[in-house]
């Protein structure tokens, strides 16, 4: 062999200092699977996370839901209060009725500050209206009690015989209550030296299907007697 066709073969063979030592791959390969692995792990913390986020969104919408249910069941109670108020007033026929206490002359005799306070008063719920100034008697009054001696408000057909279900399931959770405050009317035009008219403010509170779930419905009447 000659010099010149070694020289041609040690040029085309590679050198030992520039080879990769094959110790050296296996860190590199080590490195790539642990970054993917903490790709992998970021990628379900933020699955986790969206999950979470979906999960406290239905949460809400539930409950809020349910609240909304809740505030129409005691909104619909304080209205059948109402419309029981109005019978009380106007043409119930139940025998313990006491419509015809509203025809009385003077129909004021029948109303006082304490609203009739007592449940088995016949006057339980007339209340006679604050003076100008003062705190509205409706504001007063508390709605929620029931004690047989200190209540001052009239659950959902006491003189009306009218029944309603509660405390079931998804109804009110009790009856309903009311007063009636009367108040001074006159005409528009009408001259003030002459005899006064009354109308009647109506104030109910309707509970939920829990307790703590309550709405305040007002309404006016006014009863015209026939001659």
């Amino acid at each position: 062999m000659t010099a010149r066709t070694r020289a041609q073969m040690e040029a085309g063979r590679p050198s030992r200092s520039s080879a990769m030592p094959v110790g050296r791959l296996a860190p590199i390969r080590f490195r790539q699977r642990g970054a993917s692995l903490i790709v992998s792990l970021l990628m379900l913390i933020a699955v986790l996370l969206l999950g979470i986020s979906a999960a406290q969104m239905a949460l809400q919408s539930e409950k809020a839901s349910r609240n909304d249910r809740d505030r129409q069941i005691a909104f619909q109670a304080a209205e059948a209060a109402l419309q029981d108020a109005e019978m009380d007033i106007e043409n119930s026929t139940d025998t313990s009725s006491r419509s015809s206490t509203f025809s009385e002359k003077p129909v004021l005799a029948n109303f006082d500050a304490d609203c009739g306070q007592g449940a088995t008063n016949t006057y339980l719920g007339l209340c006679t209206t604050a003076v100008a100034g003062a705190t509205p008697v409706w504001l007063k009054v508390d709605f929620t009690d029931t004690g047989s001696s200190s209540t001052r408000t009239v659950p959902y057909g006491k003189f009306t015989g009218q029944t309603m279900q509660v405390g079931n399931g998804q109804l009110s959770s009790k009856l309903p209550r009311y007063l009636i405050e009367v108040v001074n009317y006159k005409a528009a035009g009408e001259d003030a030296s002459a005899q006064a008219t009354f109308f009647y403010r109506v104030t109910a509170m309707g509970f939920g299907a829990r307790d703590t779930t309550r709405v305040v419905l007002q309404s006016f009447y006014r009863k015209v007697d026939k001659p």
